[in-house]
């Protein structure tokens, strides 16, 4: 399967944006979705995922409250909200996929998207 993902931007803290995942070669349905995040000097950090079927999602304590993850399996598409954000909450934010159960850590993913910036200002 082949993701790309879009969406980000420039926001002022507080703001909000809606990133996109479009996938395309399989259908996201097979596949647990997830976004990662990775910010300049950082590892690539686990954001959130969603099951197959949308029963079940993890997020990060950070962003609790603040971002929802959602998928559309009829469009192949996934997506995060981000509300409320903070401008720790800059980086180049990455969709993912893999069969199987739900995943927290990046290694378990076979399939990434090229990452979009996601930048907020204070």
């Amino acid at each position: 399967v082949q993701l790309q993902a879009y969406g980000g931007g420039l926001v002022q803290a507080g703001g909000s944006l809606r990133l996109s995942c479009a996938a395309s070669g399989h259908f996201v349905s097979n596949y647990n979705m997830a976004w990662f995040r990775q910010a300049p000097g950082r590892e690539r950090e686990f954001v959130a995922t969603i099951g197959r079927s949308a029963d079940s999602t993890r997020y990060v304590d950070s962003v609790k409250g603040r971002f929802t993850i959602s998928r559309d399996n009829a469009k192949n598409a996934a997506h995060l909200q981000m509300s409320s954000l903070k401008p720790e909450d800059t980086a180049v934010y990455y969709c993912a996929a893999r069969m199987g159960s739900i995943q927290l850590g990046s290694r378990y993913y076979n399939y990434w998207g090229q990452g979009t910036q996601v930048t907020v200002s204070s």
